[in-house]
């Protein structure tokens, strides 16, 4: 049996093998590049219709046509293994290296200590994408350089498949953190053309195979294939696949209460008595408070309190969604946003289905890295999968907290029954945990993405930031500036009807895209060992 190495340098397919620091460094640039990819940040304390915490969709092919190569030069299984993780590591150190902040400025963990765990976290997710990279290198080698044209195309495809794969086993697995993935890069560009169909994972697989159309230098009816996914978007006028359902006044409402004396009393009372004031001067049918803007538990709420901004509504003709804590020690808590006000939908309450780990619940045999923070964690109930929508001033509203949507394959088993769909989606956030950094813009990004997916409107209420207006298109019509407390007034459209990915994603999940994948690595993988 010939040697693979031998193999390959008598086929003439042999390139110099780079010096593995060489590769390292290269690696770890391009992963820099790729997290610059999602979202930029906006002006300190400002608004630009035109920065909008923008994307750079080109430099996330650019980025990952880098790794690709990387792995085509790659000559040993430690080799690719490294090139990989390192690759991988350095992205996601780079996309969410904020965490920092939370864990040192308001967990009271030491900042090496702070930083460390990040850099944990982020080589451990990295993982996923070495193994990626280690199965690509061993089933396709560097035939993306030396072999024929179609074997080439067919590399290009498995390379996509593979890091899909990836992307979607760290967005699912262990609760999922797909904070960052490479489809939120295309929320701007011609890509973002086909999230109605295919989801923000399927622009990752298109992304990550035009990666390696260019790595590879792929012939010409390749290259072709390219410019015809980049072109079809600049030749078609993207279908409305939903109706307009009218228009509805909202008021935004953001506190920017700072997170470090949130639960201390004279900040609770000064912010029941700003949040009241703001509701009862607000001219919204709707009025929207943060994620957990009333820091009590209900037995906590002052006498009267929350009748008060019943009546206040009522009187109106307002109807508001607030988020508070809820719960007692019997029946446990939730995090939850309340309906009150004028509304169809009695008693309503949505409870928080995707929990954040060491968050809101606090994973088995981690018990002593929370005791080196001082952040007030509980573990919170989970609420339904598929909520019922706050049914009020004539439109279906689809409320869901925080992080929430980042899982576009949750929020779409809402879309299921069409007749409670949601008509506007409404996002309740508390980013005040990482002050004023990229994490605001791109939480923006990715709620940009959920709108482009459902062709719904998305209104976010947030403590710091970005609190803004999100049209069916993904554009941001209006936003408050960052940390400073203030309300926006505006209209937004409400919409029904079923896009195709709330179609095949609300009944099946992500296992489409999981089977094509691994059909495609499977015929690779025949192909390749016949």
């Amino acid at each position: 049996m010939v040697p693979r190495d031998a193999q390959h340098r008598r086929d003439g397919l042999m390139h110099p093998a780079p010096p593995l620091w060489r590769t390292g460094v290269l690696s770890a640039v391009g992963g820099l590049l790729l997290a610059a990819s999602v979202a930029w940040p906006l002006p300190n304390n400002s608004f630009s219709p035109i920065a909008q915490g923008t994307s750079f969709w080109w430099f996330q092919p650019l980025a990952l046509a880098v790794f690709c190569g990387a792995l085509q030069r790659a000559h040993s299984l430690r080799h690719a293994w490294l090139t990989g993780w390192i690759f991988a590591s350095s992205w996601l150190a780079a996309t969410f290296w904020w965490l920092v902040v939370a864990m040192h400025v308001y967990g009271g963990m030491g900042a090496p200590l702070a930083v460390f765990a990040t850099v944990l976290l982020a080589a451990a997710l990295a993982l996923y994408y070495a193994l990626a990279g280690l199965v690509y290198w061993r089933v396709a080698g560097n035939q993306g350089l030396g072999g024929r044209g179609a074997r080439r195309g067919a590399s290009s495809l498995l390379f996509a498949a593979l890091w899909t794969a990836a992307e979607m086993a760290r967005g699912t697995w262990l609760t999922g953190f797909g904070w960052g993935a490479v489809g939120y890069a295309h929320v701007d560009g011609p890509l973002a053309f086909y999230a109605p169909w295919i989801g923000a994972y399927g622009l990752t697989a298109l992304g990550a195979w035009l990666a390696a159309v260019v790595a590879q230098g792929l012939r010409l009816r390749w290259a072709a294939a390219a410019l015809v996914v980049l072109g079809l978007p600049l030749a078609m006028a993207l279908p409305d696949w939903t109706q307009s359902t009218g228009s509805l006044r909202v008021t935004l409402l953001q506190g920017n209460i700072n997170q470090s004396n949130k639960f201390d009393a004279p900040t609770v009372e000064q912010s029941l008595r700003w949040y009241a004031q703001q509701i009862a001067a607000a001219q919204g049918a709707l009025v929207v408070l943060p994620e957990t803007a009333i820091p009590l538990l209900p037995a906590q709420w002052p006498p009267g309190f929350m009748q008060s901004l019943q009546e206040t509504l009522r009187a109106k003709n307002q109807s508001a969604l607030i988020g508070t804590p809820w719960g007692d020690a019997q029946t446990g808590y939730t995090n939850a946003a309340l309906g009150l006000g004028v509304t169809e939908s009695a008693n309503y309450r949505y409870d928080k289905h995707h929990l954040v780990p060491f968050g809101e619940f606090i994973p088995p045999m981690f018990h002593w890295f929370i005791a080196l923070m001082h952040i007030p964690l509980g573990d919170f109930n989970r609420g339904a999968l598929a909520a019922p929508p706050f049914v009020a001033q004539g439109q279906r509203l689809g409320p869901h907290i925080c992080y929430e949507d980042l899982f576009g394959e949750e929020l779409a088993t809402r879309f299921v029954q069409p007749d409670l769909a949601p008509t506007v989606l409404v996002n309740l956030s508390n980013l005040g945990w990482f002050d004023d950094t990229v994490a605001l813009d791109q939480h923006a990004t990715i709620a940009r993405m959920r709108a482009l997916e459902f062709q719904r409107p998305i209104v976010r209420a947030t403590n710091t930031g970005v609190s803004a207006i999100i049209n069916h298109r993904g554009y941001l019509l209006a936003a408050l500036p960052r940390l400073q407390a203030g309300a926006l007034e505006g209209l937004v459209e409400g919409r029904s009807g079923t896009t195709p990915f709330a179609w095949w994603a609300g009944r099946f999940g992500l296992w489409p895209l999981w089977l094509l994948c691994s059909l495609i690595v499977g015929a690779y993988w025949v192909r390749r060992h016949p």
